[in-house]
C-alpha cells in the first residue's frame, strides 16, 4: 500500500482505538494499568512509523510509546507476535539474536503483532498500556473498523 493510502488509513485506525479507549477503562484491571495513558505504534510496509499517544500523563506516555516501539519494531524485523516470538527463542526454535534482537532488547509482553489488511498490507503493530491479550485486541477491533 503506497504511502498516500497510508496517510488515510493510519489516522482511521486511530480514531477507533480512541473510541474504544472508554470502554475498555470500565475494566477496572485495565484501568488500574494505565489509567488512560496508552500508546500506538504502526510501522507499514514501506518502513515509514506512525504513532500516536492517548492520555495526559506525559511520563506514562513516554514509557508507553517506548513499549509500543519495541513492540512494533521487534514485528517488523521477526514478523511474528511479540509473545510469541519470545517463546520461540526461549524454546530454541530460534536463535537469539537470528533477526538483530539480543535479550535485553528482546520483548515477551503480548501487544506486538502483524497485522494483514483486507488488500494485503501487513502492519506491524505495537500497543501498550492495557493488559497484553487487551492490547492486541484493541488493534485487531480497531482495524476491523476501519476497514468496514
Amino acid at each position: 500500500m503506497q504511502t498516500q493510502e497510508m496517510s488515510v488509513i493510519i489516522p482511521k485506525i486511530f480514531d477507533a482505538i480512541e473510541k474504544l479507549i472508554p470502554l475498555y477503562m470500565e475494566i477496572p484491571e485495565e484501568k488500574c494499568i494505565s489509567n488512560g495513558n496508552l500508546a500506538v505504534c504502526i510501522i507499514d510496509e514501506d518502513g515509514q512509523v506512525h504513532g500516536k499517544m492517548f492520555g495526559t500523563n506525559k511520563a506514562r506516555l513516554r514509557q508507553s510509546y517506548k513499549i509500543a516501539w519495541i513492540k512494533a519494531s521487534q514485528v517488523w524485523l521477526t514478523g511474528v507476535k511479540t509473545g510469541e516470538y519470545e517463546r520461540m527463542v526461549f524454546n530454541k526454535e530460534v536463535a537469539e539474536n537470528a533477526n538483530g534482537i539480543e535479550a535485553p532488547d528482546l520483548i515477551g509482553w503480548e501487544g506486538g503483532q502483524p497485522i494483514t489488511l483486507q488488500y494485503g498490507t501487513i502492519l506491524s503493530v505495537g500497543f501498550s498500556g492495557f493488559r497484553g491479550v487487551v492490547d492486541l485486541e484493541t488493534m485487531v477491533k480497531s482495524v476491523a473498523d476501519t476497514e468496514r
